[in-house]
């Protein structure tokens, strides 16, 4: 793969924009196409850069293409549609779909561009509108090593950490399960609050103690994931059945007063599965074992 100097960019939404203004500002000649042209137009004003009539038309030169679009269906009518950006990229040139899409349908693309001489990689960001203008984006990639490698310079220009997820669709898979991290954390956090507020507590009282015995050192992740479940210890020091009962509690207590607790009776299920199956003494994070057992794999 050569080295990368002009990129057609398609998509000049809330993060294209501010994605494709970091790399016209680290140097890189970008051909531009929206299904807006007036969007086009507007970035070439502020920033430079060629406005396409087509997404062929974009990729006509250009060294890379970058997708940054709602879903994998419209990724892929850009891409190998009639006017996509395959019919316009030489032999050799790289796709780098940015969007958040569905892995399977990224190993797809990836593997019809693959049979027409073009390389491809899956590159979705985390961060926002926020990150994506500072250029602190996290990038996570699937793709063969050397097309990966090849890209760097242009994941430095819009983003701060760069994991290397695997093949083909890896990336989209990653971004897609740490949205779904994310969207769960959200939703539980909001329905302690609510059960706690239809109690009487305070909700900013609430918050800031859940922000220091629920974040930081005391995240499940860094507390608990890492240095127990995927290392084998399983040595927390709190028994199993000691949680099942403290969850059970709060979804008992939230019902009994008449809170919206779909998440925790879900989770004191679980939690109750886990101590049977396992067994009540056992330490908590084992917890995972149901997972494991279930999906035949070892975190």
């Amino acid at each position: 793969m050569a080295p990368v100097r002009t990129i057609a960019f398609v998509g000049l939404g809330n993060m294209g924009m501010p994605m494709a203004a970091r790399l016209a500002a680290a140097g890189f000649a970008l051909a531009l196409y929206d299904k807006r042209p007036e969007a086009a137009r507007a970035f070439a004003d502020a920033h430079g850069g060629r406005v396409a009539a087509t997404a062929a038309d974009a990729a006509h030169g250009a060294d890379a293409a970058i997708t940054m679009l709602p879903n994998d269906a419209i990724v892929r009518e850009v891409v190998l549609g009639e006017e996509g950006l395959a019919a316009g990229l030489s032999a050799g040139a790289i796709v780098i779909d940015m969007s958040t899409s569905d892995p399977r349908a990224s190993v797809k693309i990836g593997q019809a561009l693959a049979a027409r001489g073009l390389h491809y990689v899956d590159a979705p960001v985390m961060g926002g509108v926020v990150f994506a203008r500072d250029g602190s984006l996290d990038v996570m990639v699937g793709g063969n090593d050397a097309d990966v490698e090849g890209c760097m310079p242009i994941f430095a220009a819009i983003g701060w950490q760069v994991f290397r997820c695997g093949a083909f669709g890896a990336g989209h898979a990653l971004k897609a399960l740490a949205n779904y991290v994310n969207a769960g954390a959200l939703v539980n956090l909001i329905e302690a609050l609510a059960i706690g507020r239809k109690f009487g507590l305070d909700s900013k009282v609430m918050a800031d103690a859940m922000q220091h015995m629920c974040t930081g050192r005391q995240h499940p992740l860094d507390k608990k994931v890492i240095p127990q479940v995927l290392t084998r210890k399983f040595s927390t020091g709190m028994a199993l059945g000691l949680i099942a009962k403290d969850v059970g509690i709060a979804a008992d207590f939230g019902r009994s007063i008449g809170a919206m607790t779909p998440l925790a009776d879900c989770l004191s299920q679980i939690w109750r599965q886990g101590e049977r199956e396992i067994g009540g003494a056992a330490d908590q994070t084992e917890i995972a074992k149901l997972w494991e057992k279930a999906n035949g794999v070892t975190l």
